[in-house]
Formats: C-alpha cells, structure tokens, sequence
C-alpha cells in the first residue's frame, strides 16, 4: 500500500468493522432508499452495488481513496501514450483500437489513431474478401470454414467475442485452436475439407511455441490436399513479415499490431480478424463502437459516479476490507458461456502481482480468483456451495432485459422471462437468505412433523448476508458486449494503480516456458538430466517407462 492511502486505508477498515456487524436484511431494513443511492446507469446499462456489504458512507471513503491514488491521473497518462508499462517500457493504448483516446496522440512519433485506422481498414477488408468470396480459395470456391490459431488473448478474445455474438454470424464457420495438446488440433481439423478452409495464424513475433506447433499440423494438413499453394489458404496476425513470407504467406494477409496492446487487450485489433469474418464489418464496427462509449464514459464521468471505477472499488472492498479472495462471476446468458474465462485472464494475468511499481513487496492482498458458469447451470453445480459454504463468495451477476436469440418453433420471450427470475431470486437468497423461524414456519404448513422440522432446520437454513453486485442491460448486442469488455478493462486498470501494481507486464508465465524448452530434449532423447529435483526425475522416469 501506498504511504500517501494509509489514511484512506484505515478510514476504510472502520467502514468494513461496522459494516461486517449488520447483515444485509438491517442494511436494507434502514435505508428504503439504499437501490436509488447504491445503482448506477449508463444509458441501459445499471449496475446494482446495493446487495453489497457497503453503504454510501463507505462508498464515499473508496471514492476518496481512488482519488488520493490518483486514478484520474494514471487514467489520462496512460490516454496520453505515457509509458505506464514500466517494466516493459511501453505505453497502454488498447482504447486506440476503438478510437477511444483523443486525436494527436503519438507514440515514438507515431500517430496511433491514423496507425490503428490504416490496419482495420486493411483486416476490415479482407474480412469482407472472405465473407463475400472475393478471396477465393485456390479452386476458385468460398471459404466455408475458419481456424484461428493462437493462445492467451489471442484465443480467448475472439473466442468469446465469437460466441456471445452468435446471433449475429453470419459468416464461414469458426473454429479456435489454442491448447498445444495434439488433439486440439486433430479433433478441430478432421472434420473439416482443406479445399475451402482458411488458417489464421496470430502470433506477434511468429515464434511463440504453442501456436507455431499447431500451425506446423495445420499447415502440413492443408498442404496434403493443396500442395504449394497452400500459403495462399493461410492469413497471419503477426509484425515478422520476414517469416511469414517463407510459409507462402502474401503481405496483403498478414496484419501487424502495436507493442503498446498486450494481449489479453487486443481483440480490437487484428487479433479480431476471425470476429470480423464471422459477424462482418457493420456488427465488428458496433463493438468497437460500444467500447469507445464506455471508454468516454471512463474519461469524463466524476469518479462518483463513473461505472468502471466503482465497479473496481468494489472488488477492492471485497478484498482489501472484507476479505474475500475469489468472485464467482455468473452470465445469466448462454451466449456468454466464455465470458468468466476471458476475464480471468484479463483480470488475473493483470493484476496478479506481489511487487509494486518499484519493486516493492506488496503489503496488502491483489488480484482475486475469479471463476463462473453460466446460469441457470452454475445453480445446479456450485451455488450449494455460495448459499451455504463456509467461506463467503462474492457473485458479480450479468443479465439481459430481452432475448438476443429468438425462434420459429418455441417461446423464446418465456424462456428468458424463466431465466430473469432465477438471476432475480438468486441475488436475493444471497443477500436475505432465510432464517430457522421461517424454515421452521415453511416445514410446519407443510405438515411436517414436529422432530422431523427440528432435525431439518439447521440444514434448511441459509445465512444470506452474501454480496453480490447485478449488471443489467436492454440486450446482448455487440455494441452491449463493446461496453461490458471495456468496463471490465477499467475496472483492472483502477485496481491496479490503488495497488500500485503494473497491470501491463505478465513475467508470471515466462519461468514456466523457460523450464519447458529445458525439458524438452529429455521427452525427445528419453534422458533424465542430472541437473533435475528428485520429483521431476522419477516423472520423467515414470513417463519414459510408459512410452517404451
């Protein structure tokens, strides 16, 4: 923690000491007003913080501290181009992707806006080449199907994107391999004719390991049905021209981006290329659209009353002042079935640090654990756990007023209606719970009884007194999902700079890799360096045996 916050700090922890002692049903018993002061709106999109363990005496005290942390400052350097990436020396500006920062910003004398327009127009283009079949395939045939190939933010973002806006594909089959098990790629390719599929390969440096590997398969495969020619049914989201040229790769389909985007950030940029093949120019547009109106909304708004800082000073009072340690984030939306998994890595590959900026060990708890299903699945899996755990999990609920999907041959409208009330009725179990009076009261009208009630209550009983925050908007659109992935985006950023964290950097993953490329000619040679604990010699041993 910041010198400068240790006021806030200990203001704050006497909010959450006299907060810890009220349930939530006194809380709301209080303050009939506690809804008006505790949700916030951006046009459609509410965001209901009052089922949280908070009142807006605390709220005004998290304010504060997002003020003395200079939030707003952080926020306009890093609009600015600054180089808040300080461990990389690079500057943050995935908000240039959607035109999110003002005109004139330059990075090493580069205009990022007029650089950002001149790439989406070229992968824009292309993306229509192939939706339309302008871009043939070597038999002169429309592309029928899709496979993106990459890992991280490469994958997960699209991935995402993709099926949250499956109404709105209209496009050539998608298909997303990440995962450098062999059968990821088998299972993917089998199925589909090389004759009319695309490969789009995302690698910055055209060397990461993983995708390079599937992409070695993948290319070996199409050259099995198309010879030579196969570069010519292979696209690229990379900067090494050089390399990509040598896979028969034309210039015209490879498409660069910035090291100022990392990649949990960059489905904006070309990274969405298969988004734009699959939805088309007009909905990829809408996205990035809604994204830049949350991004507006970030810059300009009070901090009082700006969405994406009070959704992240939230999740500080949860962690920080109650100590909660994982969020359960729940998409009342099928479509939004890979939406947990990309904000994990956004969120946790962000901000999982134990050093500050400089260096510093950090005093105070990072990055929650973050995790969810969609509902109404997740009730019927791990929710016995959230109502009736040990441990209190905090729920971040996401809803639509309306369908996004609609049908021919059954009521769609009843089925979302089924849906809302079960996002509605489970925040309210949390938060009120129901107590051994009203248990008992239920069992005896319905006859039970009197030792069978007794035996039953302890176990019928739920505590409530659980937070949780309910995000709420008219539809899953793409411009919906634009504003949605941005708020989560600010939200990391707020966070990380009350942290004092670099939430830019991921070194996390790199000593892994490193080992990894280690170990690789002892799987290869069958060996067991000497070198090697004692634990990973006998796997390696074990494993050797079991592939005699």
């Amino acid at each position: 923690m910041k010198a400068n916050l240790t006021k806030d700090w200990l203001a704050l922890e006497m909010h959450a000491e006299r907060l810890k002692a009220q349930h939530l049903r006194e809380l709301f018993a209080n303050d009939p007003e506690r809804f008006q002061s505790l949700a916030f709106s951006l046009d459609d999109l509410l965001i209901d913080f009052s089922k949280e363990k908070i009142d807006s005496f605390a709220l005004n005290a998290l304010v504060q501290l997002a003020a003395d942390a200079q939030v707003e400052a952080r926020r306009d350097a890093m609009v600015q181009g600054e180089k808040i990436n300080s461990t990389e020396n690079r500057a943050v500006l995935h908000m240039a992707l959607r035109d999110g920062i003002p005109a004139g910003v330059t990075v090493d004398g580069q205009d990022v806006l007029a650089d950002v327009e001149a790439v989406r127009e070229r992968f824009l283009e292309f993306a229509e080449a192939v939706r339309t079949g302008a871009y043939k395939t070597v038999s002169g045939q429309t592309f029928t199907d899709v496979v993106n190939i990459g890992i991280g933010g490469s994958d997960l973002g699209p991935v995402m994107v993709t099926a949250s806006l499956a109404p709105w594909h209209d496009g050539p089959r998608l298909h997303f391999v990440s995962n450098v098990d062999g059968a990821h790629i088998v299972d993917t390719l089998t199925p589909l004719n090389p004759a009319t599929t695309l490969v789009i390969v995302a690698s910055k440096t055209f060397t990461t390991a993983e995708t390079m590997l599937n992409f070695s398969t993948a290319l070996a495969w199409l050259k099995l049905a198309l010879g030579e020619q196969a570069g010519q049914h292979v696209a690229a989201v990379s900067t090494n021209l050089a390399t990509t040229r040598t896979y028969g790769i034309d210039d015209t389909r490879v498409f660069g981006f910035w090291d100022w985007v990392g990649g949990r950030y960059s489905v904006w940029s070309a990274i969405g290329l298969p988004v734009a093949i699959a939805l088309g120019k007009q909905a990829f547009t809408e996205f990035l659209a809604g994204a830049k109106a949350m991004d507006e909304h970030f810059r300009s708004a009070p901090l009082s009353s700006n969405l994406p800082v009070l959704f992240a000073l939230i999740g500080i009072w949860r962690r920080n002042f109650l100590k909660y340690p994982t969020v359960a984030l729940i998409p009342y939306d099928q479509h939004l079935a890979r939406f947990p998994a990309y904000v994990q890595q956004l969120d946790m590959e962000s901000n999982g640090k134990r050093v500050q900026l400089d260096g510093t060990p950090i005093q105070e708890s990072t990055g929650a654990v973050i995790w969810g299903e969609p509902g109404t699945n997740a009730q019927h899996s791990f929710f016995q756990l959230i109502h009736q755990g040990s441990d209190v999990i905090p729920v971040d609920f996401l809803a639509a007023a309306n369908p996004s999907s609609q049908s021919v041959f059954g009521d769609v409208q009843h089925h979302h209606e089924t849906l809302l009330t079960n996002v509605l009725a489970q925040a309210q179990a949390l938060a009120f719970g129901r107590n051994a009076e009203a248990v008992r009261a239920d069992m005896q009208a319905a006859g039970l009884a009197a030792e069978q009630i007794e035996q039953l209550v302890p176990h019928r009983t739920f505590p409530g007194d659980r937070p949780s925050t309910s995000i709420i908007y008219r539809q899953l659109t793409p411009n919906t999902l634009g504003r949605l992935v941005a708020l989560f985006e600010h939200k990391v950023f707020v966070q990380g700079v009350i942290w004092g964290v670099n939430s830019y950097d991921q070194w996390g993953v790199e000593l892994g890799k490193k080992l990894a490329t280690a170990l690789a000619p002892a799987l290869r040679e069958r060996t067991v360096p000497a070198d090697v604990d004692a634990s990973t010699a006998g796997l390696l041993k074990h494993i050797h045996a079991l592939r005699a």
